[in-house]
């Protein structure tokens, strides 16, 4: 029997050190060669690391949560298969044993290459350690006769973090009759058939939606309905419970009465927030910012996004104010061309620099994820059409929320747009991405009264601000290239020129 020991490898990125966030295998478990062993967050983003051995996993070398540098044992793999630690299950037992079920995290729009892992075995060429996560990779683990775990359906938030408020109003709410729960129970699966109807809890429609509303798990709820279901009663009588649970316990502000050590919560600066506080100091001492901000009447975006959703070509197809002022960013850029370009040291110590004016867009997004602020970017979105850029920012959007973005989409970016106007925000002064010369705000739209041929209406108002690199772009400069900006979100139709 040979142990390999897999050591940590630089995924193609030039990092460090990594963190080991999750393990996807266990000690015992059998393991195929490219089959994904842990996820590990990087300075940029989550990867999943595949195995580059098969066989039976003897030990994990390094607990969840610790930070480890490249080169380091993680985990070891023994050559021999795994004994096994049941009998076989009998034919019944097999039968009403659940189908495998595909991974949660497959991107809306789907891969844009074909994966090898699709027909069942790994890759021509041999396993691409450190390579990245394949989305729709299926765990191929040894079967044992015991109870099958229950499959939880992994949460994406619902709201769109790059619509903003005013582009709300328009958006169809989505239909839901039923619990995410209670969906997955209901799956078919190679005898699922009986094993909803055991796990099914039994409830009238309008207890579910009570349920739902009160964001309450009807499998928590004791039943004393005749038939088992759940009453109207059972979930005031639950709710009233779980209120007295929560007044009784602590608050956000903790005791008084503890010790000061203890009313201090302390978070070790790691991963994309580190990369993140590095990237913002270097650039905001490093490139003089200057900033600028115009008010925009953007009414006719309104009606223009508005137009767009009730078309055939973008059904099925997200659609926010964002998509047009990308579109006018592009626009604006390729009549101004110094506000997408980079300023480069010259690197020996003398004050000697280049200015490298960029003839391609790779449109950034700053995102706001739960692992913290990152800047994925659309490539060459120059060359994209509307439809094709609005697909571009629904994937990239799904992407971000589902913790997936990768570091290759970070890299290479040449403008970036911020959209604080999602959180209901007026506008700011932003922070140059490291590497680029130029960002532009985009602030909340709403309505406001306004000025139009000498009378004062409501009309959809928004204020754009940049930020610009003063090496690189002169006041001039930017405020040509901000009007240009305003003039598309005030008129869509100049686009068509």
């Amino acid at each position: 029997m040979t142990v390999n020991k897999f050591n940590l490898p630089d995924v193609g990125e030039g990092l460090t050190e990594a963190e080991i966030v999750s393990w996807k295998v266990k000690a015992g478990d059998t393991v195929a060669v490219n089959d994904v062993l842990c996820e590990i967050e990087t300075a940029k983003s989550l990867v999943e690391l595949p195995s580059p051995y098969g066989g039976t996993v003897t030990e994990l070398l390094v607990q969840e949560g610790v930070t480890v540098d490249v080169g380091t044992p993680i985990i070891s793999v023994s050559d021999r298969e795994a004994v096994p630690a049941a009998p076989a299950a009998s034919p019944v037992a097999a039968a009403a044993a659940p189908a495998p079920t595909a991974s949660a995290d497959v991107p809306m729009y789907g891969k844009l290459e074909p994966d090898p892992s699709d027909a069942g075995g790994p890759p021509a060429g041999g396993p691409l350690v450190g390579s990245g996560p394949k989305a729709d990779a299926v765990k191929r683990r040894r079967r044992i006769a015991a109870p099958a775990p229950a499959v939880e359906r992994a949460g994406i938030e619902t709201h769109d973090i790059w619509i903003s408020p005013a582009a709300a109003t328009n958006a169809e709410p989505p239909v839901q009759t039923e619990s995410d729960a209670e969906a997955v129970d209901q799956r078919p699966t190679l005898g699922g058939a009986i094993t909803g109807l055991v796990n099914r809890v039994l409830a009238k429609p309008p207890v579910r939606k009570i349920a739902r509303d009160l964001g309450i798990d009807l499998a928590d709820v004791i039943p004393t309905g005749a038939r088992g279901e759940v009453t109207r009663e059972d979930l005031v009588s639950y709710q009233a419970q779980r209120d007295a649970e929560l007044d009784q316990a602590d608050s956000f502000w903790g005791k008084t009465g503890r010790p000061q050590e203890q009313r201090v919560e302390r978070i070790q600066v790691k991963g994309v927030r580190k990369a993140t506080a590095r990237a913002m100091v270097e650039s905001a001492f490093a490139a003089p910012h200057v900033s600028i901000f115009v008010d925009v009447d953007a009414s006719r975006t309104m009606e223009f996004v508005k137009r767009l959703k009730a078309s055939r070509d973008f059904e099925g197809i997200k659609v926010s104010p964002l998509l047009i002022l990308s579109k006018a960013v592009i626009w604006a850029a390729a009549r101004n061309p110094s506000v997408n370009a980079s300023w480069v040291d010259a690197g020996d110590g003398s004050d000697a620099a280049e200015i490298h004016v960029k003839h391609f867009m790779n449109l950034g997004i700053a995102a706001a994820t739960p692992r913290g602020l990152m800047v994925p970017n659309i490539k060459n979105a120059q060359d994209l059409s509307l439809k094709e850029l609005a697909l571009a920012l629904n994937d990239l959007a799904t992407t971000a929320r589902a913790g997936k973005t990768q570091p290759a989409q970070m890299q290479g970016g040449t403008l970036t747009i911020t959209n604080i106007g999602a959180l209901g925000i007026d506008t700011g002064t932003p922070i140059i991405n490291p590497g680029e010369v130029a960002i532009v705000a985009f602030g909340t739209i709403k309505q406001k009264p306004w000025v139009l041929d000498g009378e004062v209406i409501p009309r959809w108002i928004t204020t754009l601000g940049g930020s610009f690199d003063h090496r690189v772009v002169d006041g001039d400069l930017s405020a040509r290239f901000m009007a240009d900006v305003a003039a598309i979100l005030e008129e869509p139709a100049l686009l068509l020129d």
